[in-house]
């Protein structure tokens, strides 16, 4: 079995969110596999997708302070800057933590390990409402 679907993800403040149980309600076909793969693309430059730590917040203020330290606004050495000074660090950003994760279904869920969850990563100040494709395959 296949399957794809694209979902509207709501408009977040820049920062990691948590978006497992959203991504969740919004596949209930996931409930028809047995054993299989979901496959999940960001269709943006600025935000991307990552999997990490679900329990305690605080992991998610400290990704987005590394991520504001290793990647700077305003650097001297930056040529894409029409968009404001946040764009080409959202561009960076996206690239290294990556636009897809694939996560093992099992029993109509996913399999995800106890301590872990899906995050919308946005990198922008004032971004919009993001697309996301998910591809269900398996049996």
């Amino acid at each position: 079995m296949w399957f794809q679907k694209e979902l509207r993800l709501p408009a977040v403040k820049r920062g990691f969110h948590l978006i497992t149980d959203l991504l969740e309600s919004q596949l209930p076909e996931l409930e028809d596999i047995k054993t299989g793969l979901a496959h999940i693309f960001i269709k943006h430059t600025s935000a991307s997708l990552t999997i990490s730590e679900n329990a305690d917040p605080t992991v998610r203020q400290d990704f987005e302070s590394h991520f504001n330290r290793m990647v700077p606004e305003n650097a001297s050495y930056y040529r894409h800057t029409s968009e404001g000074p946040d764009d080409m660090p959202a561009h960076l950003k996206a690239a290294i933590l990556g636009t897809s994760v694939t996560i093992p279904i099992t029993n109509g869920r996913f399999n995800l390990g106890t301590w872990q969850g899906v995050y919308l990563c946005e990198h922008r100040n004032h971004a919009s409402k993001r697309w996301v494709v998910v591809t269900l395959q398996g049996e």
